[in-house]
């Protein structure tokens, strides 16, 4: 059994490299910086010309972290050769997780030669486009979404590779960020709403595409810019040569932007840049929204002691603390909850009775920082309440003088459809509460427990244009059409 996340899992992440002599190496360590983005598997697929002069595709992936998975360094030269490259990191939102072949990138050969891609992201219509390629006679290797992606393309009549994607994209509705490998291309694509971040860099004279730029800094690639919604763009011999990227509109049609606000809350990486911003500023303007709208003051003068749940809400805190500061409250932030990083991928819990050490494993509390206090708890986000709540029992054994807690989102009450894997609706706490705020305070027992609204939410991204987000997981209001039934939906292989 392994320690039960409180935390929604993330999507997946891609990268994407064209034109390095080690470009499995530098996948891996994209991929490495995208760790955050998925922990259940990973892959690389590269792309050379064996000795007749025949395009090779090399397939390397497994289970577990991506040090894990390519643990030994021959693999980059000696299974995975070749100036081209993309590669997967895996949480899986649609299709067993226990299945070996939904590891990505997938890899097909067809009449137009070799293809591998890697998807970010949930295809909303994929149930329907499955079944409707089944009934043609399509055989799928998989229960994964991503593989519709490449049963469309192969099925085209077109014969052009780029058209015959585009096509493929064009049918496809709901989230994805895709970085797909020909025999002489990168092509990388965004849907048209711009669910989930993708962004293009250089390193020297070779291209790169990643979920983040947090992966551009481990390689030293420079920035160049997000590839934009609904946009379709290749990277070839002639781009490389140029140092001018072809870009293809996937859809005729304009939509709006609808990016998820949960990557600047949680999931991203607070040394990124995404939607045009740079998500540490976002979330301390999260903090320092919160803490106007939510401060709160010790009832005896005394300092109040701000703490992160490490590591997703540590910016966060900052902005909520120098805001208190701001406002003229005393208060200081403080290192109060101590996370262990090394608790593996399968820690066992012999017994569903030894659950509630579960936040033991990964948490201790500083009680010298926290005893005799009136503490505030910033985190991001509460999904079934039940680690918040054994955090508070941490917290409680410190001797603290009140507890209060401060969470940087709103409510979650409804299932994400694009990409963000939550728990069942009946699980979450929100729903179970019947968004009764203070019905989940006296649940947890704190002094106070106050989440951001939804409008709060938008002002604090508003730099950002607050128009441009999805917030479907608060609202309900979904972007787009969606079959609420494709998510229980498993083809068992």
């Amino acid at each position: 059994m392994e320690i039960q996340s409180e935390k929604p899992k993330c999507f997946c992440g891609v990268v994407g490299i064209y034109g390095t002599e080690n470009a499995s190496l530098n996948t891996y360590y994209g991929l490495h910086a995208l760790q955050h983005r998925g922990q259940e598997a990973c892959g690389i697929v590269t792309q050379s010309i064996n000795d007749k002069g025949h395009s090779i595709f090399h397939t390397h992936k497994g289970e577990g972290l991506v040090s894990e998975v390519f643990a030994d360094s021959t693999i980059f030269k000696n299974v995975l050769p070749g100036n081209k490259a993309i590669g997967h990191n895996r949480y899986s939102t649609t299709g067993s997780s226990k299945s070996l072949k939904n590891i990505q990138p997938f890899v097909v050969n067809y009449r137009l030669g070799n293809l591998a891609v890697a998807h970010n992201g949930n295809l909303t219509n994929a149930r329907e486009l499955r079944e409707e390629l089944v009934n043609e006679g399509a055989i799928f290797q998989t229960t994964s979404d991503t593989e519709v992606i490449l049963h469309l393309i192969a099925r085209s009549k077109l014969n052009d590779q780029v058209e015959q994607i585009r096509e493929a994209l064009q049918r496809l509705e709901g989230a994805y960020c895709l970085t797909i490998l020909t025999d002489d291309k990168l092509i990388a694509a965004r849907d048209p709403y711009g669910f989930r971040p993708l962004a293009v860099a250089k390193l020297n004279k070779a291209f790169v595409v990643a979920s983040e730029t947090c992966a551009f800094d481990l390689l030293t690639a420079e920035f160049r810019r997000e590839v934009e919604p609904g946009e379709l763009i290749v990277i070839d011999e002639e781009v490389y040569r140029n140092n001018k990227i072809k870009s293809y509109r996937i859809k005729a049609e304009h939509y709006p932007k609808k990016h998820c606000i949960f990557e600047y809350i949680y999931f991203s990486r607070p040394d990124s840049f995404i939607f045009g911003h740079n998500v540490d500023k976002m979330r301390r303007r999260l903090g320092k929204i919160l803490a106007k709208k939510y401060p709160v003051v010790d009832k005896d003068g005394d300092k109040v002691i701000v703490i992160s749940v490490p590591d997703s809400s540590n910016t966060t805190a900052l902005g909520y603390q120098s805001q208190l500061e701001k406002q003229g409250i005393n208060s200081k932030l403080e290192i109060g909850l101590i996370r262990s990083h090394y608790i593996g991928r399968t820690f066992i819990q012999p017994g569903q009775e030894k659950r509630e050490l579960g936040v033991r494993f990964k948490f201790n509390t500083v009680k010298g920082v926290l005893e005799g206090r009136t503490v505030v708890m910033v985190d991001d986000s509460i999904v079934r309440g039940t680690t918040s709540k054994q955090l508070v029992n941490l917290i409680k054994e410190a001797n603290p003088k009140e507890i209060h807690i401060r969470i940087s989102s709103s409510p979650i009450k409804h299932p994400c459809f694009y990409g963000m894997d939550f728990p069942s609706r009946e699980e979450l706490i929100a729903n179970q509460m019947h968004g009764n705020i203070k019905e989940i305070e006296k649940y947890l027992d704190v002094d106070s427990l106050e989440y951001m609204t939804i409008d709060e939410m938008l002002e604090a991204v508003s730099e950002a244009d607050s128009d441009n987000f999805c917030t479907a997981c608060f609202s309900g209001v979904y972007p787009t059409q969606v079959d609420t039934n494709f998510k229980k939906e498993i083809y068992e292989l």
